[in-house]
This record gives structure tokens, sequence and C-alpha cells, in this order.
């Protein structure tokens, strides 16, 4: 196996590890909500699996690969399992969860853009579906126990690291040669959990909208 086919595969491996990340978060959600078994499995396979979905189903070149492959059904299913019967809590569980899920980001991100640019989409498309890929379960996740996308702001750096990693697929698309997909993936992948995790550490946020209007001066007359 040559170095293009082993990144491929770690790829594969990280977007599971994904996968099983963001099922661990919606588990905890969850049982925060106090659902029972179908409502872990429900929050579970649209936090894990919905951004994947919505990118394959806006491409629209064929069946979305989570409904193909079934290690990604299997996955989500299973860690919603683990997550309704073990409970999921303390520091190192959260820390541990935060390190996957950074990964899993920039995993998304860098897969995401790079099948929207296989597809044969312009390279600000193929950002957006990089985007959406790491950040679209996680609304959904938020959207069915109705409260604000978490993406939306209040929180350290996660879409913006998402866009980072899709960037970096774009850029080295144009200057590495065909069937090195997998290692750019794998190169955008560790700049976007890298970046999120230092985000994570350093407290960085985008700065809030400023209330700032226009000054209007009024006219004065010299009464001289």
């Amino acid at each position: 196996m040559d170095v293009a086919d082993l990144s491929t595969q770690v790829v594969r491996v990280l977007d599971l590890l994904g996968v099983a990340a963001n099922v661990l978060l919606a588990g905890i959600l969850a049982r925060e909500q106090r659902f029972d078994l179908v409502g872990f499995i429900v929050l579970g396979v649209a936090s894990g699996l919905g951004g994947g979905l919505l990118r394959d189903t806006l491409l629209q070149v064929g069946t979305p690969v989570a409904l193909t492959d079934v290690a990604y059904l299997v996955t989500a299913i299973g860690v919603a399992l683990f997550a309704y019967l073990v409970r999921t809590s303390g520091r190192w569980w959260l820390r541990g969860v935060r390190l996957i899920d950074a990964v899993a980001l920039g995993t998304w991100g860098a897969v995401g853009a790079q099948r929207a640019l296989d597809a044969g989409l312009h390279w600000l498309p193929a950002i957006l579906l990089g985007t959406l890929t790491a950040v679209g379960g996680g609304m959904i996740r938020d959207l069915l126990v109705r409260r604000t996308p978490i993406v939306f702001g209040g929180n350290t750096l996660y879409a913006t690291c998402a866009t980072a990693a899709a960037a970096v697929v774009v850029l080295l698309d144009r200057l590495t040669p065909q069937g090195w997909a997998g290692a750019t993936t794998l190169v955008a992948a560790a700049v976007g959990a890298a970046l999120c995790l230092l985000a994570y550490r350093q407290g960085w946020r985008l700065p809030e909208a400023r209330d700032w209007r226009p000054v209007r001066r009024s006219r004065t007359k010299d009464a001289r």
C-alpha cells in the first residue's frame, strides 16, 4: 500500500471517529433532556451523520455515503447505545471527546471540500460544503432539542476551523498531482484540528456584532 492509499484509509478512520465523537456529544445532551433509547439513537444519528447527509444530498452524485457504507450507521447506532447505557461525564471524558471532536471537525471540513471538488464544483461552493459537512449535524441536533445552534456564536472558534480545513484542501488540490486527494485531505484535517484545539486553549472567539450607527452631525449657522 502506497502513501496515497494509506492516507485515504487514515482519513476514513478519522471520519468514523468523528461520527463517534458527535454521537457521544449528542448522548450527553440526550441524557440532560431525559430522552429514552429512541431519542438517544435519533439524536445521535442526526448529529453524527447529518452533515454528510446534507452534503451528499446537495451534491446529487448518488446515494449518500452514510447509507452506502454500513460502517457509518453501525458506528452511529452503536455509540448511541453506549451513551444510553453508560453515563459519559467527568473531566477526562469531556477532554477526550473534545480532542476527537476537534479532529472530526478538521476531517469533515476537509472531506466535504474534497468531495465537492471531485464532483466538479468551483472552489467557493467546495469550501461552503466542507463547512456544512462539519457543522451541519450539530445544527440539526440543536434544532431538534429547540436551542440555538452553538455554531452561531457564544463559543470558541468552530465553523471557522472547518472553513480553514476546507480552504487548505482547495489550495493543495491545485498544487499537488492527481491521486493525492487522501494525503491533502489528511494535511487539511490536521490544520483544522490544530486550529480548533488552539482556539479551545486560548479562548479565541469571533467578535460579536457591534451596535454602531453612523453619527449625523447637525449643521449650525454662524451667528456672527
